[in-house]
């Protein structure tokens, strides 16, 4: 890191806290902040690394006796939908995604409350109030973009933009080899889209047109159900002791 100079990161620990994806257990997260001119250049490496960044903070779980959390990124080039996800590309075919700066809105933060209220009432971000949902947005010092799910209009094919009401958001970051996928949300109560999965399948298509190789979906835990639905998007790779190592899906592993 010494060609970071005067902005060399400072690394910090924090206090032991309840685990959210495995009961019984407790997580420590090593954490940086991300500001200034070599703030991208830094959020690259940590990203590759195994970081993630939540506003202009990177973080990576630091648990003294547990390595549940794998840091996951998709093969893009290699990457071939299965059937269930190319029925889920066909049922959402009608909507669109518009890139845009990471300015919050009101209808962001109203549909963020209702995926939050319906899907993680009890989860850490419960109380988010609509500055805190502001400040994740927009307290970035990185490449980042919002992307907007809208169904497609007659000129969207010429315009990029969708219309009528907002059905789902995705606050991705953009690096030097992929797209990390930072949080999405999406309108709850239509649950036969698999908004959830047609986002990551909308990402790795836009980073297969970027030509970016990866597409990053932060940490996949085994046996958490909030995670596991990660692993099906193969081939992927696993960050490790040694690396990042191929894999090709959950009986495919490491260790």
């Amino acid at each position: 890191m010494s060609d970071f100079g005067r902005e060399n990161p400072q690394f910090y620990l924090t206090a032991p806290t309840a685990c959210p994806y495995l009961p019984g257990k407790y997580e420590r997260k090593v954490f940086t902040h991300l500001v200034g001119e070599k703030a991208s250049a830094l959020n690259d490496i940590l990203t590759q690394g195994g970081f993630r960044r939540s506003q202009n903070i990177a973080y990576r779980p630091a648990c003294e006796a547990c390595k549940a959390c794998v840091s996951v990124r998709v093969r893009v080039d290699e990457f071939q939908p299965s059937r269930t996800f190319r029925r889920i590309i066909r049922r959402n075919a009608d909507l669109i995604g518009e890139e845009m700066p990471p300015q919050p809105s009101a209808d962001q933060y109203a549909l963020f409350r209702d995926y939050l209220d319906l899907r993680h009432a009890e989860g850490g971000m419960a109380e988010m109030s609509v500055l805190d949902y502001a400040m994740m947005v927009e307290d970035t010092h990185v490449e980042t973009r919002v992307v907007e799910y809208r169904r497609r209009g007659p000129d969207s094919g010429i315009r990029g933009r969708g219309r009528g009401p907002l059905i789902g958001v995705a606050l991705t970051d953009v690096l030097s080899d992929g797209l990390s996928m930072v949080y999405s949300f999406f309108d709850p109560d239509m649950t036969d889209r698999s908004l959830g999965t047609f986002m990551i399948l909308d990402h790795i298509e836009r980073a297969r047109k970027a030509g970016l190789p990866y597409v990053y979906l932060g940490y996949w835990v085994k046996g958490s159900s909030k995670m596991g639905y990660k692993i099906r998007f193969a081939p992927q790779e696993h960050l490790t002791g040694t690396g990042w190592v191929r894999v090709e899906g959950e009986d495919d592993v490491p260790g």
